[in-house]
């Protein structure tokens, strides 16, 4: 019996190992993401606007677009204008309309915004540290490389469609 059949209490074998792979790999992001919405939900952020928030800190000054910002999403938000609306209400994003292209209406990150991304840095690295430090370097490389493959072979199935 496998650890994983362990844990969920199964007693059947799987029915191949990709299915104990993705069962595994959907476990495991599970109390992940358990882990990281309950340190975030401290801060009174909800990991779309912590993500958000980490997004328009790396693009600067110019802010970015509604659609940019949906795409650079780790996790997809469906409805990108609403989750700004929330963000920009508790003074963490501002928008504002380009006076070059008045189509165009970039969101910036306030102060605000800025000061509590930046004070999440160092408990966030921590966090990741206790989830994946006991690794060896090369146990995390393979990792990356591995899922890398799955997220490209995925995505250009997607495109193939």
């Amino acid at each position: 019996m496998s650890p994983l059949q362990d844990e969920l209490q199964q007693r059947r074998p799987f029915r191949s190992l990709e299915e104990e792979a993705a069962l595994n790999l959907a476990r495991t992001m599970s109390l992940l993401e358990d882990q990281s919405v309950a340190f975030l939900r401290d801060h009174g952020l909800t990991p779309s606007q912590y993500n958000v928030l980490r997004i328009l800190r790396g693009a600067g000054d110019e802010g970015l677009g509604r659609n940019e910002i949906g795409e650079r999403m780790i996790s997809r938000a469906p409805d990108i204008t609403r989750l700004l609306d929330r963000m920009e209400a508790a003074g963490l994003v501002h928008r504002q309309r380009s006076t070059t292209d008045r189509r165009c209406v970039p969101t910036v990150i306030t102060e605000k915004g800025r000061a509590l991304v930046d004070a999440l840095d160092k408990p966030n690295a921590d966090m990741q540290h206790a989830h994946f430090g006991h690794l060896t370097a090369g146990q995390l490389h393979t990792l990356i490389e591995t899922l890398t493959q799955i997220r490209e072979r995925i995505t250009s199935a997607v495109a193939a469609d």
